[in-house]
C-alpha cells in the first residue's frame, strides 16, 4: 500500500462552539470509517502564515491557498482519491488534492 498526501485548499473555519464541536465529530467520523488508512491525521495550516523559498535562497511569504493536510493509505490514486471524497473540509468548501508518495530514503 502506498501513502497519498491529501492537501487541502480553502475552506472556512467553523466561526460557534457547536458547529466546531459538529466538524470535528465529522472529523471523527471520518477517521473511524477510514480505520488503518490513517497514516497520519495532519492539522490545518495558519491562514498567512507561511513562506517560500527559492531556488536561489530568496525568501518570501507564501501566496497559497493551501489550508491543511492529511496521510493516508491506499491500494490506488483512485482508491485514495474516492477515500479523501468522505473528508469533512469538503463541508467547509474546501477542495482536496491527492498526491502519490513515495520512499526515497
Amino acid at each position: 500500500m502506498a501513502k497519498y498526501l491529501l492537501l487541502y485548499r480553502g475552506g472556512s473555519m467553523p466561526e460557534t462552539e457547536e458547529a466546531q464541536a459538529a466538524v470535528m465529530k465529522a472529523w471523527d467520523a471520518w477517521f473511524h470509517e477510514l480505520g488503518s488508512a490513517v497514516a497520519d491525521g495532519g492539522n490545518p495550516f495558519t491562514p498567512g502564515a507561511a513562506k517560500a523559498i527559492a531556488a536561489d535562497g530568496a525568501v518570501s511569504n507564501a501566496n497559497s491557498t493551501a489550508s491543511g493536510y492529511s496521510v493516508i493509505e491506499a491500494d490506488s490514486l483512485d482508491g485514495a482519491t474516492t477515500l479523501a471524497k468522505g473528508c469533512p473540509v469538503l463541508q467547509g468548501g474546501a477542495s482536496i488534492e491527492v498526491y502519490e508518495t513515495f520512499e526515497v530514503m
